[in-house]
């Protein structure tokens, strides 16, 4: 296996065993970026030359014998919305040009602190208010989107260009882009991880969180940037054995997660609940009530909250919005007080709805994504019943509960769909379950449903020169 292909535990145990130099592995994923990204865009700003650095001092260290931390050389990527002191922060906006950001977020300040090394920092939807990411191509199939809006930091993670990476979710933009990109993302619980210095979109909504190559690596991060350390028996490992999940009530819903669900999609998960089963899982069927509700509340709210946040720009230079954003933003400062306050009081009704619903099931398994990735400046799916559906909406649907409810989420690559494009499954609990989602999704993992296939990224020349000519 090359340095860029390691899971984080992976890398870290070599480097603490000195079998792996810190220098060697950033060096490995920076060759890997510069074989990749001018075809996929995942970086906004590459950190090649203070990453070099910081690696050479950690090899220093390492040789020695001075203590080392858990991500000690270990190179992550940060999503643009993310402050690192001295460095723009441009949310992948024009808006930002010319911000330089003052200090670190709490989230940097952290993962410096555990040893890791910033290797760049990753594109995101402006603003992180969309789902598609398009600046950045998917690492499996440059002509389809990554997802997003942290589309950047998940297609890093998925060719091998950062051994993780942070990003923010405010209706999905985690668990979407890793999802479509074949690789894990958490949606912690809210306020778990601290959402200082990074750049908000909706403060009732915005969570941020890891996205890595393995459930365990998700774990270690978890570990590392909650305020609940300890709260987790220690992260999994990648040969840990597969968990008992004797007395885990697991809910599979019998509405609103299944509907408008591609067959493929819907097929893999009725296998891997049976999988679950087989560990020991209980499979319990339940109806979720009220599922009317989630899609006004989360854009009530989404839309009023970031045209607060962006009201002085939206007026002062709106031209430098794309246009998708602007008429967000727009659409956001038109929205009346009462219609904001209804979705606020449908956000209370529907936390109070999952806390119940969690007194039934410990967890809950549903798709992570109705669809694979779409193709890129692919506007809307249609389904079999030939109802229409934009991407968009497709993709925040399934996801935006766990936002309004604050709970937590993780999607695991569940599959290949018969196109060669990666899906999720995910994995919902009641708040501050993150030990127990980790431990169903070590049961999905050990079926390596895409494992063997995401070593071959790509998987020709010839493919990325026809993603890039589809592309112009």
């Amino acid at each position: 296996m090359k340095p860029h292909e390691l899971s984080l535990t992976g890398a870290a145990e070599l480097i603490a065993q000195k079998a792996l130099s810190p220098v060697e592995l950033v060096n490995a994923v920076i060759d890997r970026i510069l074989e990749m990204d001018d075809a996929v865009g995942a970086y906004s700003l590459r950190l090649f030359e203070e990453a070099r650095k910081d690696a050479k001092r950690a090899e220093q260290k390492l040789m020695a014998g001075d203590p080392i931390t858990s991500l000690h050389g270990i190179p992550i990527a940060l999503k643009d919305l993310i402050d690192v002191e001295g460095l723009p922060t441009s949310a992948s906006s024009r808006v930002q040009d010319g911000h330089i950001a003052r200090s670190d977020a709490e989230v940097t300040a952290s993962l410096r602190k555990a040893g890791a090394i910033i290797i760049g920092k990753t594109h995101t939807h402006e603003f992180a208010f969309g789902l598609t990411t398009p600046q950045t191509a998917n690492p499996w199939n440059l002509d389809h989107t990554p997802g997003g809006s942290s589309g950047g930091s998940a297609a890093a993670v998925a060719y091998g260009g950062a051994v993780a990476a942070i990003g923010t979710d405010t209706g999905g933009s985690i668990r979407v882009p890793a999802a479509l990109c074949g690789v894990v993302g958490l949606k912690p619980t809210r306020d778990s991880i601290s959402l200082k210095g990074v750049y908000p979109l909706s403060a009732s909504l915005d969570h941020v969180g890891p996205i890595t190559r393995t459930v365990g690596d998700a774990g270690l991060m978890f570990d590392l940037l909650s305020s609940e350390s300890g709260a987790r028996a220690g992260a999994a490992g990648n040969d840990r054995a597969r968990p008992d999940l004797a007395g885990v009530k697991l809910g599979v819903t019998a509405n609103y997660f299944y509907e408008r669900l591609d067959p493929e999609i819907n097929s893999t998960l009725q296998k891997l609940c049976t999988l679950l089963k087989d560990a020991g899982a209980e499979l319990v069927e339940i109806s979720i009530p009220e599922t009317e509700t989630i899609m006004p509340a989360q854009w009530g709210i989404m839309l009023a909250e970031a045209a607060f946040v962006h009201r002085e720009n939206i007026r002062s230079k709106p031209h430098l919005y794309g246009d998708d954003v602007r008429i967000l933003l727009e659409t956001g400062c038109l929205l009346p007080a009462q219609d904001y306050l209804t979705a606020k009081r449908a956000q209370a009704r529907l936390s109070e709805i999952w806390s119940a619903l969690f007194t039934q099931v410990d967890a809950l398994i549903v798709p992570s994504v109705p669809q694979i990735a779409a193709r890129r400046n692919q506007e809307t799916f249609t389904w079999p019943d030939e109802t229409s559906e934009t991407v968009v909406e497709a993709y925040v649907r399934l996801n935006a509960v766990a936002n309004l409810t604050g709970i937590p989420a993780l999607t695991v690559p569940a599959g290949l769909h018969s196109s060669g494009l990666p899906f999720g499954v995910q994995l919902m609990g009641p708040h501050h379950s993150e030990p127990l989602l980790f431990q169903l999704g070590e049961v999905v993992e050990s079926a390596d449903p895409i494992g063997k296939c995401r070593k071959s990224l790509p998987v020709s020349l010839p493919v990325i020169a026809q993603g890039i000519a589809a592309i112009r």
